[in-house]
């Protein structure tokens, strides 16, 4: 089974005990996705990526996503867009961008729901992420920050790129189902809070015969208050999400996986 959490992940849990167990999305670093088969919403992680986040708010606010394809959709896997000539390849005007495989945070930035010998795993924000585990962490007492990687769960937002881990640019790819082959290999940027379902509803094929569309893609802090998505996301570090989190540890047995976990939103 399980093994207790080490004081430093327990001193994470404990700090959002008296936390609400609902919070609202940063207007700032979330996306609303008006696509062809309906409105999805991505809630952004700086933490995990700043360039690769920044660079994504850019190409939204210049427009360049509004109305790009699906080009490429596998069942089971992803569905990609974000190329401005809809294939494999395309770039923006931008330079690329250097992989962002990984980071370093701030414990307390992050919630903490397993332990494992030789990894830990938990979340930040909606996003779930992989950390290496407290004994190796230990080996580093002058740099006390977390250092994890994000996890290729349903509905984690990546950046595509070619061959060269340093080619990231517009394209990006949002998880159908978990794929952890990829975790350390590609930049995560955010998950997919509301609206996988479109997600998984989009035409497959590479390409597919027709194709669906992102039809506006825009930053909610550009939106007027009227239009902005009227949705609180679960507080992963409230009572309520942990309750829930050791309801399918005890289901799952050490089949535990981060992925087995989904985010709860709810109509302000």
């Amino acid at each position: 089974m399980f093994r207790a959490l080490s004081l430093a992940a327990a001193a994470v849990f404990l700090m959002g005990a008296a936390e609400p167990d609902w919070r609202p999305l940063d207007p700032e670093n979330t996306l609303v996705i008006a696509t062809t088969k309906g409105r999805v919403i991505v809630e952004l992680r700086p933490e995990f990526a700043p360039r690769g986040v920044e660079r994504i708010k850019l190409l939204a606010r210049e427009g360049v996503y509004d109305g790009l394809q699906f080009h490429r959709v596998i069942e089971g896997f992803v569905a990609q867009t974000g190329n401005p000539n809809n294939r494999d390849g395309g770039t923006s005007k931008h330079p690329d961008l250097p992989p962002e495989f990984s980071f370093r945070i701030a414990p307390e930035l992050a919630a903490l729901v397993v332990e494992r010998s030789d990894a830990r795993e938990g979340f930040v924000g909606a996003t779930p992420f992989q950390a290496v585990s407290a004994a190796e962490q230990a080996l580093r007492p002058d740099d006390p920050r977390l250092r994890g990687w994000g996890a290729y769960c349903p509905g984690v937002v990546g950046l595509g790129r070619q061959a060269d881990p340093g080619t990231a640019n517009s394209e990006i790819f949002f998880m159908r189902a978990p794929a952890r082959r990829l975790d350390h290999e590609y930049t995560v940027v955010g998950r997919v809070v509301s609206g996988l379902e479109a997600i998984r509803a989009v035409a497959v094929g590479e390409p597919p015969k027709v194709p669906d569309l992102m039809l506006k893609v825009r930053v909610v802090a550009d939106l007027p208050a009227a239009d902005r998505p009227g949705l609180e996301v679960a507080n992963v570090r409230g009572p309520a999400f942990r309750k829930r989190v050791e309801e399918i540890k005890r289901l799952k047995g050490p089949a535990f996986s981060i992925c087995d976990v989904d985010i709860p939103v709810r109509l302000r």
